[in-house]
């Protein structure tokens, strides 16, 4: 089910934040059809700004540098009308969760590591930001907290497939509208 906190003014951008392969990129695409909205994917803009992918990237100048860059390119964001899938670490930087909560309604795509983990083959192709060693268990111990701590609106989607996700989605934004 979806949990959700007060707002304390509207926003106009819809951003969704979790752990890798949980449908970031899948349902935000789905959300800005639904609401006539542009779509931005953070990691294609880090990919665009570096020259190369994620994975690349970070074996070349690691994962805090990535981490970094991910902030810099989140904190460049100006937009409207407009939903934001975030890269998982995205909640490593403060000042970038507060632009991206300035900038719209911040929205915690939640499903267990234990689902998310078959669709994840490799994390170091996939370019996850974490140390070299770490689990996807580990670094969801780490993330969702934090995730949990940013969201206005906390959606849980196991068992859902896109369209009920999308459905459940529009329903918990309407309630704070």
């Amino acid at each position: 089910m979806s949990q959700s906190k007060p707002l304390g003014d509207e926003r106009e951008n819809i951003v969704l934040i979790g752990m890798p392969g949980v449908g970031k990129s899948t349902l935000g695409v789905l959300l800005a059809k639904a609401l006539g909205y542009d779509f931005v994917d953070t990691d294609l803009l880090i990919q665009r700004r570096a020259g190369e992918t994620l994975a690349t990237y970070m074996q070349s100048q690691g994962y805090l540098a990535l981490r970094q860059l991910e902030a810099r390119v989140i904190l460049d964001l100006s937009c409207h009308a407009t939903v934001i899938a975030t890269g998982g670490s995205a909640v490593y930087s403060a000042n970038a969760m507060d632009h991206l909560a300035s900038l719209g309604v911040v929205v915690y795509l939640r499903c267990p590591v234990e689902t998310l983990v078959p669709r994840i083959a490799n994390m170091a192709d996939r370019g996850i930001a974490a140390p070299a060693g770490q689990t996807l268990e580990d670094v969801a111990s780490e993330r969702v907290p934090l995730y949990e701590d940013y969201a206005h609106i906390t959606l849980d989607t196991q068992g859902l497939d896109s369209n009920q996700a999308l459905i459940a989605l529009l329903g918990s934004l309407s309630s704070i509208a």
